[in-house]
Order: C-alpha cells, then sequence, then structure tokens
C-alpha cells in the first residue's frame, strides 16, 4: 500500500466517524469539513477528479452547517 493510500484511507475514515459523530458537538462538523478537504486533496492527487471536485463541495456544504451549528451551540448554552 502506497503513502498516498494511506492517506486517503485515513482521510476517509475520519471523514465517516466525524460523520457519525455530528450530532454529539459542532466540532465533529467542522472535523468532517476537514477531512473532506483531505479526501479531496487525496482525490485529486490520484487523478480522481470528479471524487476530488465532490468532496470539495462537501467540505464547503460542511463549512457552512458548522457555522451555524456553532452559533446556535453557542446561544443555547447557559452564560455563568
Amino acid at each position: 500500500m502506497s503513502g498516498l493510500n494511506v492517506f486517503g484511507l485515513c482521510a476517509v475514515s475520519v471523514m465517516v466517524i466525524c460523520y457519525a459523530m455530528e450530532k454529539h458537538h459542532p466540532h465533529f462538523v467542522l472535523a468532517f469539513a476537514v477531512s473532506c478537504i483531505l479526501a479531496s486533496i487525496y482525490g485529486f492527487l490520484q487523478g480522481a477528479w470528479p471524487f476530488g471536485l465532490v468532496e470539495c463541495v462537501w467540505a464547503i456544504i460542511a463549512a457552512k452547517r458548522w457555522w451555524f451549528t456553532a452559533r446556535a451551540h453557542a446561544e443555547a448554552r447557559p452564560i455563568g
């Protein structure tokens, strides 16, 4: 297994784990967005540009979801 394949396996594995844990904390949504960026980089480096492009779009969607989720989470926290 090449280093590129290990990188891709790790990126997609973290992506799946973070997706499963998104309901627990907004940090998982952000980690999902970052892992989508890593999976996109893997796709482009491997030469599978459609995969890289789709993962890039998912990263943008997840970043927007994180922004709104983090704001809602901060507003719901009791102060003091």
